[in-house]
């Protein structure tokens, strides 16, 4: 008999839990201490927030973004994405115009959500400026965020590639611990209700929690939904395991989230470890179904 071990650490750190806290980003659901820290870009006040997971709002810096504003959607149009989006490396400037300044640190856009909705175009970063330039007005990239050179310095440190979200958003919306914690719940039983399906080998009941407009790399719901039944027939599973769970809300579309996770599967021969990401959507009648979903 194969024995399957389901492991779940959704574990949000100690800020979320205080009950005189200030106001904190709605975004902020659940941040595992392995993510260090969670960049709040707040385009209307030109600011740059850092949020660390052991001890909430660490500092702000001014910043620039596009030309043209915000609501990126195609190939130079001079505007800032607005959404979730993960730092992927840092790039030698030297090699680069000096209005790049001292770093550059490219994100993912476009993200598996974009390219849902045709949003177009690439190159985004968060880099510095000309050292000879002075300081850049509000808006002054091509849709990147730009930060005094001293600044980025000061915060480099903190962009850990594949692990580091920036949340660029409008203005913050700021909620209770309170509120945020209902919120992070009905996420955590979404997940696991997700996660039990998967163990169990229950693929109707896993289907269930995808939208009918769910699509992926190409494939309809009903083309994917064939291709599951095929993998979940054949999968000698022994331990399945998520660790590193980070829940966020999406600061664009009211009612979409992200969960991103390390997910460990362990078989009769191997153990393979992927970076997932499930994106739901809150439905009409309440209830929350993946929408999108992406290795990474």
């Amino acid at each position: 008999m194969i024995r399957l071990l389901l492991m779940v650490v959704l574990v949000a750190p100690r800020w979320l839990y205080a009950t005189e806290a200030a106001p904190l980003p709605g975004y902020l659901l659940q941040v595992p201490a392995s993510v260090g820290a969670v960049l709040v870009a707040e385009t209307d006040t030109a600011t740059l927030y850092r949020f660390d997971s052991d001890s909430g709002l660490s500092d702000e810096r001014y910043m620039s973004i596009g030309q043209n504003g915000v609501g990126k959607q195609r190939p130079w149009d001079r505007r800032t994405p607005l959404g979730i989006y993960f730092v992927v490396g840092q790039l030698d400037t030297t090699r680069l115009h000096d209005r790049y300044g001292v770093a550059a640190f490219p994100l993912d856009y476009p993200n598996i959500w974009d390219r849902k909705n045709r949003r177009g175009g690439d190159g985004i970063w968060i880099h510095g400026v000309d050292p000879n330039g002075g300081q850049r007005p509000p808006l002054d990239t091509d849709g990147c965020i730009a930060l005094p050179n001293d600044e980025l310095l000061a915060v480099g440190d903190e962009f850990v590639p594949l692990v580091t979200p920036v949340i660029i958003t409008r203005r913050i919306r700021w909620m209770s611990p309170e509120q945020i914690a209902a919120v992070r719940l009905e996420l955590e039983a979404a997940l696991t209700d997700w996660e039990a399906s998967f163990r169990s080998g229950d693929l109707h009941r896993y289907l269930s929690l995808y939208a009918g407009e769910f699509e992926y790399r190409g494939m309809s719901r009903e083309d994917w939904s064939a291709y599951r039944l095929q993998t979940f027939s054949n999968r000698p599973i022994r331990e399945f395991e998520l660790q590193d769970v980070l829940l966020l809300a999406d600061p664009e579309d009211d009612g979409l989230y992200l969960s991103r996770f390390q997910q460990r599967i362990i078989d009769d021969e191997r153990t393979v470890t992927t970076t997932k990401r499930l994106y739901w959507r809150r439905t009409d009648s309440g209830e929350l179904r993946i929408v999108a979903e992406d290795n990474g």
